[in-house]
């Protein structure tokens, strides 16, 4: 690991590439798409995962109507997180996101190691993702091999979308958002008049130490309030916009998770621990109709949405990284902004194809490859934490909060367990693909 780094207000010229003043003037000449209205649909869909869809039935199963806690509590610690990555991203709009701050805190070496541990990690959560979406299309359209059909279909169709460009994905995007967040209001608003306060009693059936357990749960539906820094470069107004967005996409997935969690747990009563479909089911009760369509259809949006955030974050992140040695310079095309990183794309769409077949072939479950790809990233966020702590002003308001979230991630990373071995067995990768291939001078 190389010697610290000047402080952030006089950034290393060797580093210059990303630094904030040459980021914003290398990215002058390019033209800049995504607006505040899209860069927050995009940060909503990269949070507002398919856990909504699941997750509110597992946390009430572990830990009864308690787990309303839970779920408020990781909203409480959002704030801070993603105010974390929103400053850091504001002061280095570059591809590299999470990894240009840990190189300009810690050297090329940790930034490497950052860098793959995302990349690799979205071609292993694509698939479970798509997989998710697909077994609720096939409960709608029954078929033997609709789930699988239906999980290839998502995934080209992603990496198509993308082909295209941010401005076209970010348009896209935003209307995704819209009928996402207004489906899952309808959910709540509609199925509202039905709920029951005695559904909340016994308000801690399994005792107050479940709350742990539903908390771990719940992680995989708060994850992704990196996946938009690497397209900080990409917004016509990085330093305002990007704040605005994130604080904008906390409050809305915040009010969307409370909802929807407390009308599984007031409206279903009981049957919130036994229902794998609770959003589906307030649609049932709400508006009517077969549950099974209102799933699918929520499945789908919810998938497609974070797919499409994490694809177009991770090619971007790959074009960088190609820039950067960290990856083959073939990469490279892209990195800049309003470019389309299709080469890097390409490598993506390639790789989750392969996981995807693989899980077929092997029989390995969606569920393992959500911890695979959570693993990834809670080791993103703790050294993503971290470099805020040397990058940011002392005691400003962003530097306290990376510090509330660099204890909270030590803690999520330490709850990984055994799945913590995949994520060192990338770095280990990033190191050894270093040594083979010497990073460029500017960047030593």
């Amino acid at each position: 690991m190389s010697s610290a780094p000047p402080r952030p207000r006089a950034p290393c010229a060797a580093s210059a590439a990303s630094s904030p003043s040459s980021a914003s003037t290398a990215a002058a000449g390019h033209a800049r798409h995504l607006t505040l209205a899209q860069g927050t649909a995009l940060y909503v869909a990269a949070v507002l995962g398919t856990g909504v869809i699941a997750l509110p039935a597992l946390a009430a199963a572990a830990a009864g109507p308690a787990s309303l806690l839970a779920w408020l509590a990781l909203v409480a610690l959002s704030v801070p997180l993603a105010g974390t990555f929103a400053a850091l991203a504001a002061r280095y709009p570059d591809a590299g996101g999470v990894a240009t701050y840990v190189r300009h805190a810690f050297g090329p070496r940790a930034s490497a190691v950052v860098g793959w541990c995302f990349f690799f990690a979205v071609p292993a959560g694509a698939p479970a993702a798509a997989l998710f979406a697909g077994d609720y299309v096939a409960a709608a359209l029954g078929g033997a091999h609709t789930a699988w059909i239906t999980a290839y279909a998502m995934l080209a169709s992603v990496a198509a979308l993308n082909a295209f460009g941010v401005s076209v994905s970010g348009r896209v995007q935003l209307r995704l958002s819209v009928l996402l967040v207004g489906l899952l209001l309808v959910a709540v608003a509609a199925s509202a008049p039905h709920a029951r306060l005695a559904n909340l009693h016994p308000f801690a059936p399994h005792g107050w130490a479940a709350l742990g357990h539903a908390a771990a749960l719940l992680v995989w539906s708060f994850a992704g309030w990196e996946a938009i820094t690497h397209l900080a470069g990409e917004f016509r107004r990085p330093r305002s916009d990007l704040p605005r967005a994130a604080g904008m996409a906390v409050l809305i997935v915040g009010v969307l998770y409370l909802g929807v969690a407390a009308a599984t747990i007031c409206v279903l009563g009981a049957g919130a621990a036994t229902n794998p479909a609770p959003l589906a089911a307030l649609l049932a009760i709400g508006v009517g109709g077969p549950a099974s369509w209102f799933a699918a259809a929520a499945a789908l949006l919810l998938t497609f949405g974070t797919m499409n955030a994490y694809f177009a974050g991770a090619a971007k992140l790959g074009a960088a990284l190609g820039r950067d040695g960290a990856l083959p310079a073939w990469l490279a095309r892209g990195s800049q902004a309003g470019d389309v990183p299709r080469r890097s794309l390409g490598l993506l769409a390639l790789l989750a194809l392969l996981m995807m077949v693989l899980a077929g072939a092997s029989g390995i479950g969606a569920p393992a490859l959500v911890l695979l790809t959570t693993g990834c990233f809670t080791l993103v966020y703790l050294l993503g934490t971290a470099s805020a702590l040397r990058l940011l002003r002392p005691r400003s308001l962003a530097w306290v909060g990376a510090c509330i979230a660099l204890v909270a991630v030590a803690a999520l990373l330490l709850a990984s367990g055994r799945y913590l071995l995949w994520p060192l067995a990338i770095g280990c990768g990033a190191l050894a693909y270093q040594r083979l291939r010497p990073l460029p001078p500017r960047l030593l």
